[in-house]
This record gives C-alpha cells, structure tokens and sequence, in this order.
C-alpha cells in the first residue's frame, strides 16, 4: 500500500478538481467523466515517485484550469465594459 500522506494528497487535488468543474464549459458530467477516467489510468501506481509526479502533474492541470476561469471571467467583463 502506497504512503497514506500520499494517498491524502490524491484525494485531496481529486476533489478540488471535481469541485472547479462544476463551471467548465463543456458541462460537469463530461469534466467528471473525464477526470475518472485521468485518475483511473494511474490508480496502479504505487511507487511513491510516481505518485509525486502524478500529484504535480494535476497541480499543474489545477493551475490551468483556474486560468482558463480567469479569461473567461476577463473577458466577460471587458465586453460588458467595452460597448458602454
């Protein structure tokens, strides 16, 4: 069994991702799905390095997805700011 320090840290991004695609804009069932599926591919991992590394990889999907969510908050504004 992995390290359970490890393990915390998987659910952790886990929800946080599951909870940040409640506004992605192809809906959250296919955001859901999709993140299953991601998460699903690497559950037979078990060295703790790998599982690091997959940790940091979805901190960095974390941080995209949190700006692709700043754009589009941008970008509705400055068109609501702009025509005025």
């Amino acid at each position: 069994m992995a390290n359970q320090e490890l393990r915390r840290q998987v659910i952790r991004i886990y929800k946080e991702l599951l909870f940040m695609g409640r506004d992605y804009p192809l809906g959250y069932d296919y955001f859901r799905a999709r993140l299953h599926r991601a998460f699903l591919s690497k559950a037979h991992l078990s060295d703790d390095k790998e599982i690091e590394e997959g940790i940091k990889r979805a901190e960095f999907v974390k941080k995209e997805i949190e700006a692709l969510y700043y754009l589009k908050r941008y970008r509705a504004l400055k068109q609501r700011y702009e025509t005025q």
